[in-house]
């Protein structure tokens, strides 16, 4: 197979996805619903990523871990390319965002504390019934719904 200028300047998608983090479907996935541009192809077919793949799979990386939905994740790639107001924009999606998980802390101390309170009435196994048990047939559920 020769090597095309194509083929030098770029790299394969495992080596997109080694050098990115990000798994060679998922690279395809976001390749054909538009958050990369579309690889150059070599003579054989297959995709040759460049920088600036490489870049985009690394943002769209991070702004995922940080909780940025798979919208938001667009819009904020649409902004970085330097529209004119994008700071006071991106901080809005940044706020909305720390709003959410803001609710997703709460519901997680919620849960920690129903957890505690069910963990607390086993007995260490003394008991012959299983609180526990019950607890999430019946009342788990329930002190969820009632923000204990």
């Amino acid at each position: 197979m020769a090597i095309t200028s194509t083929r030098a300047a770029g790299h394969s998608i495992g080596q997109a996805a080694a050098l990115s983090g990000v798994n060679a479907e998922t690279i395809r996935y976001f390749e054909r619903i538009g958050l990369i541009p579309r690889a150059g192809r070599m003579s054989n077919g297959r995709r040759t990523f460049g920088p600036e793949h490489l870049r985009r799979l690394a943002f769209i990386r991070q702004a995922r871990e940080l909780g940025f939905a798979q919208s938001d994740v667009r819009q904020l790639l649409g902004l970085a390319d330097g529209a004119p107001g994008s700071c006071a924009k991106v901080k809005v999606i940044v706020d909305a965002n720390m709003q959410a998980i803001r609710g997703k802390i709460a519901r997680l101390r919620r849960l920690e504390e129903v957890l505690k309170a069910v963990s607390a009435s086993c007995a260490n196994g003394t008991r012959p019934d299983c609180p526990v048990i019950e607890a999430l047939m019946h009342d788990a559920p329930a002190a969820l719904s009632r923000g204990a």
